[in-house]
C-alpha cells in the first residue's frame, strides 16, 4: 500500500468519525490505489461500490486538506464520479 493511500485512510477516518458512512464509496487515486468508505469507516481496498470517485494524488490531497472543494474539482474535470451522484454529494459534504 502506498504512503499516500495510508495517509488518506487516516485522514478520511478522522473526517468520517465513528458513525461510518451510509453507503459504499470508493476513492481511486491514480497510480496509488483505492480507498473504500462504508459503515465501518475507511480502509484501503478496491471492491465494488455504489459510487467511485477518481482523481490524481495532488487533487485528492487538496480535497482532504480543504484547499479544494470537491464540487469544484468535479466541475473542473479533476475529479471523476461514476455511480450514485447523490452519494457522491453526501461524501463531498463530509470532506468539506
Amino acid at each position: 500500500m502506498s504512503e499516500i493511500v495510508t495517509a488518506a485512510v487516516a485522514a478520511l477516518s478522522d473526517k468520517i468519525g465513528s458513525d461510518g458512512f451510509d453507503g459504499v464509496a470508493k476513492f481511486m487515486i491514480t497510480g496509488e490505489g483505492g480507498i473504500m468508505i462504508d459503515g465501518n469507516g475507511a480502509r484501503a481496498g478496491d471492491e465494488g461500490a455504489d459510487v467511485t470517485l477518481t482523481a490524481d494524488a495532488d487533487t485528492f490531497e487538496a480535497i482532504l486538506a480543504g484547499d479544494m472543494d470537491p464540487t469544484a474539482a468535479f466541475m473542473s474535470g479533476k475529479l471523476a464520479v461514476d455511480g450514485d451522484m447523490g452519494l457522491a454529494m453526501k461524501l463531498g459534504s463530509i470532506l468539506a
